[in-house]
């Protein structure tokens, strides 16, 4: 700790990305990433851009980009804001939007750069616990609030939470903003995107790193009404107002714009994804119902932590939480058709020796 640390940071308990071990090549099953290479279109765009001007700023504004998110959600262009990867989009929501006066309500299991943000900000934070199945109860959210939001499908749970739930949410928080976090939206969920013409306070927040593989290119993006995005733009012009770099915006715009290789890649994912639930179940796991691009297991013939261990020192790298109430279920990312079978032939193993 340095002495040149001001309070703020000296109390500050940073958020801890998935592991990205350099000692030697690991079959990578635990950030959540998408193995499928992106489009060809996106490809070709970034190259394109690459050779075009890198010694002239990219559009602050970012308009090609967010015109191609508006015409695909059907939405004028006043409804988008993007931003360097959603936890940049995240963070400039809890800048601007929520009510630093009362509590910032969202789930107890979730994402857990929520109460970083909520530290780094000084919001107080009121976590609702999810109940016995690990679903969001959104009936008991309290009206009091400076602000709610949850992740849906939430991580590391896999669980979705109907519209319907949610709508009924709208209705009775009409005061302040309502967040829903859809990074993993395109792999089983039905989005809020809808809903945000009809309520002014809904924000969806999503991103192109997992349904649209670009996790390396840093792009993320809220839809809301006009007034919140306005909002957004105020923050987000008090701090940087470049960024996204013209390679990211012409590459995610691509994305967008090849729709069949979206959705082609999005079949794939949960197609792999129900291979894989049944296979695990069949060697003694409990898993969950996934709306995501991972599942979240429960392995019956060893702790969670003593599995996580093993397949590490053999190659495969999975994500464990060592946090109460998730301390003996794993967050297994679906890879590819080879890397789930590589990885199923792992724990069939370890299994075997453990109870042998």
């Amino acid at each position: 700790m340095s002495r040149f640390w001001n309070e703020r940071t000296r109390r500050l308990q940073p958020y801890v990305p998935g592991e990205q071990p350099q000692d030697q090549q690991y079959i990578k099953l635990n950030t959540n990433e998408n193995p499928q290479p992106p489009s060809a279109l996106v490809v070709a765009a970034m190259h394109a851009a690459v050779e075009d001007k890198l010694n002239l700023y990219p559009d602050p504004e970012c308009y090609d980009l967010k015109k191609s998110i508006a015409d695909y959600y059907k939405l004028p262009v006043e409804c988008v804001f993007v931003g360097n990867g959603s936890d940049e989009v995240l963070a400039h929501i809890f800048a601007g939007l929520f009510d630093q006066h009362k509590p910032l309500v969202c789930p107890d299991i979730s994402y857990s750069f929520y109460p970083v943000y909520a530290r780094l900000y000084d919001i107080e934070l009121q976590q609702i616990p999810l109940n016995e199945h690990f679903e969001i109860n959104l009936d008991g959210y309290p009206v009091e609030n400076g602000g709610i939001i949850f992740a849906n499908p939430n991580a590391p749970t896999s669980l979705a939470v109907p519209i319907a739930d949610i709508e009924r949410l709208l209705q009775r928080n009409s005061n302040t903003v309502v967040v829903v976090d859809e990074a993993y939206v395109d792999f089983g969920a039905q989005s809020c995107v809808n809903l945000v013409s009809v309520y002014p306070n809904l924000l969806v927040t999503q991103t192109v790193s997992k349904s649209r593989s670009l996790a390396g290119l840093r792009v993320g993006f809220a839809i809301g009404s006009a007034p919140l995005i306005e909002g957004l733009e105020r923050i987000k012009n008090s701090f940087n107002s470049y960024p996204l770099d013209k390679v990211a915006q012409a590459g995610a715009q691509a994305a967008f714009e090849d729709v069949t290789a979206f959705e082609r890649g999005c079949q794939e994912t949960i197609r792999i994804r129900e291979k894989a639930k049944i296979q695990l179940q069949a060697l003694d796991f409990e898993v969950l119902e996934s709306s995501a691009n991972f599942l979240f297991s429960r392995p019956s013939f060893m702790p969670a932590e003593d599995l996580y261990l093993a397949l590490k020192a053999a190659g495969v790298l999975v994500r464990y939480f060592n946090t109460p109430r998730i301390n003996e279920y794993l967050r297994i990312t679906i890879g590819t058709d080879a890397e789930m079978q590589a990885l199923m032939k792992k724990i069939s193993e370890i299994k075997q020796e453990a109870t042998a």
